[in-house]
């Protein structure tokens, strides 16, 4: 299938060009000065594999579901006159966080004039580690946009997808603050941007496999794809694609239900028949996965005029095959109606040493 928007049309730097930050009008021989930023997260995935760019060429890509409310916050305190690689970070191990630092000071200390310097990062945030929701991701953007900040700067989403990958290696399309596009995220480049909106869903979150962290780099690489993963990809790629244009729930849903099951090949979690089962007998469009975590949801129309009856029959489903529930949220910007509010505030997993892995409810 030909994408109908390739990479030369739908790259993220056309989006936004670098703008000046008003502190910009500093001379450009003072050094940076304290600078903030933050991030948003996602729920995992709706779609996720190798497909074609408009050259033909195949790359692993993905779509993210956009979560409302977790997120890191970053704020970088420049020392003048230290290395510009003396980074520090806090709390202390969040390593991508401080490559990400090192990356902005040196690509913003080019742009500006500024002397390039190290510093110290500062972060938060309430983003669980090791679900696949883009804890690591959602920390070196808010970092990049607090260096850029300290240095007068808003940095494109072409060039914060850029240094994010550097710093991490693939890094989810988050810069692009949740609008639906197939991301390419070994490459940092969009694929193809799918529509201006998702259609609204109402998600009940839950956690598979206790809500262990789960080990990305263990995963198989996606480049090790045959043809048959590549035209599975390209179909449902563009069933997701008709599902925006139309506003689809049902089809958007059995998209991501269809991505989720070829994404347990890799991760195995032994609730998904369950769970499948679960949205099944509740009346969902479908279920979707974090395709490198544990995290899950089932997804609804929030349309439906009975929603609350299947929220309620959900949980209770979910709560008899001990799988922790953990967030009912709604994508759409309206406020969530009947029990899109509601949720169950329980761990998705034990605790870590960097940040809770649990997601409180709404």
């Amino acid at each position: 299938m030909t994408p109908t928007t390739g990479p030369d049309t739908a790259r993220p730097e056309s989006d936004c060009p670098d703008t000046p930050h008003p502190e910009s009008t500093r001379p450009h021989t003072a050094y940076p000065r304290t600078g903030t930023g933050s991030a948003p997260s996602h729920h995992g995935e709706l779609l996720q594999g190798v497909f074609l760019d408009a050259a033909g060429r195949r790359c692993a890509g993905l779509v993210t579901l956009p979560l409302p409310g977790p997120g890191s916050g970053a704020v970088f305190v420049p020392r003048p006159g230290t290395p510009p690689e003396a980074v520090a970070v806090v709390p202390a191990g969040r390593v991508k966080a401080a490559g990400a630092a090192v990356l902005a000071v040196a690509e913003c200390a080019r742009r500006t004039g500024r002397p390039a310097c190290g510093g110290e990062v500062r972060l938060s945030g309430d983003v669980p580690v090791g679900l696949g929701m883009g804890s690591s991701t959602s920390d070196v953007i808010a970092t990049l946009r607090a260096v850029a900040d300290a240095y007068g700067l808003r940095l494109d989403p072409g060039t914060t997808a850029r240094l994010a990958v550097r710093a991490e290696t693939a890094s989810d399309p988050l810069m692009l603050d949740g609008r639906p596009v197939l991301f390419a995220q070994r490459e940092g480049r969009v694929l193809e941007t799918l529509g201006p909106a998702l259609p609204p869903l109402t998600v009940v979150g839950c956690a598979l496999g206790g809500g262990a962290p789960v080990d990305t780099l263990s995963l198989p690489d996606p480049g090790d794809a045959d043809d048959t993963d590549v035209r599975a990809g390209e179909r449902l790629r563009a069933l997701l694609r008709r599902a925006v244009a139309t506003g689809d729930v049902r089809l958007l849903g059995a998209v991501a239900t269809a991505s989720a099951r070829r994404g347990q090949r890799a991760l195995g979690h032994p609730e998904f028949d369950a769970l499948t089962g679960i949205a099944r007998r509740t009346g969902a469009a479908g279920v979707q996965i974090a395709h490198s975590g544990a995290v899950a949801g089932v997804l609804f129309d929030p349309a439906a005029p009975d929603l609350r009856r299947r929220v309620d029959a959900c949980l209770r489903a979910l709560d008899a095959h001990g799988i922790p529930a953990t967030r009912t949220f709604t994508t759409s910007k309206e406020p969530p109606h009947g029990p899109a509010r509601r949720g169950v505030d329980r761990p998705a997993g034990p605790h870590t040493a960097r940040r809770p892995a649990r997601l409180s409810a709404l």
